[in-house]
């Protein structure tokens, strides 16, 4: 595919001293997309100093993202699985199965931990984030649950489309406004 065999980098841009781990991670991605069979990580000490085992840990990981990224961009088959089994672990809350589907379980375990450290927090249906509350994952799993309630009631197909074309009235009476000066 007249690809490089391999690169290190590609530098994206070079207003990030101290963050070529990320700048060049974009271009790996890329440049794996396109057909690059070899991918060399650079380390946030690139072009400023010698590296230590954490900046060669960074680089590492910041390189194992871009390569990922790569094989979701030409439909590697087994990269999307691995990426749909962790997507289905956070919708799920399953947090032991989000940190170790991750590439580096030992820091995501650390940064749950930090704001949630009980053993409790591991089975909580929200995130430190959002909180129980606003946590969008919840708030899905609450519509999708309360949807098959509703469609467990019987409700008919034509029942259905009368809200559906009431609530479409209702958008037309109002202007078919989507944005709501408050």
């Amino acid at each position: 595919h007249e690809a490089p065999f391999y690169t290190l980098g590609p530098l994206t841009t070079d207003i990030a001293p101290g963050y070529d781990h990320i700048t060049s991670a974009i271009g790996a991605a890329m440049i794996g997309w396109f057909g690059t069979a070899m991918l060399c990580y650079v380390t946030p000490k690139e072009h400023l100093g010698l590296p230590d085992r954490q900046d060669v840990k960074d680089g590492v990981i910041t390189y194992k993202i871009a390569a990922h990224a790569a094989d979701l961009a030409k439909g590697h088959p087994a990269a999307r699985l691995h990426d749909d089994a962790l997507s289905r672990a956070r919708f799920e809350f399953r947090w032991e199965d989000q940190f170790n589907l991750g590439l580096d379980p030992e820091t995501a375990r650390k940064y749950h931990d930090e704001t949630l450290p009980k053993e409790a927090h591991k089975t909580a249906h929200f995130c430190s984030m959002c909180g129980p509350k606003f946590c969008s994952m919840k708030i899905s799993q609450d519509i999708r649950r309360d949807a098959q309630a509703q469609n467990d009631a019987g409700g008919s197909l034509a029942e259905a489309e009368a809200g559906m074309a009431a609530m479409s009235e209702k958008f037309r009476a109002g202007g078919s406004v989507v944005e709501v000066k408050v």
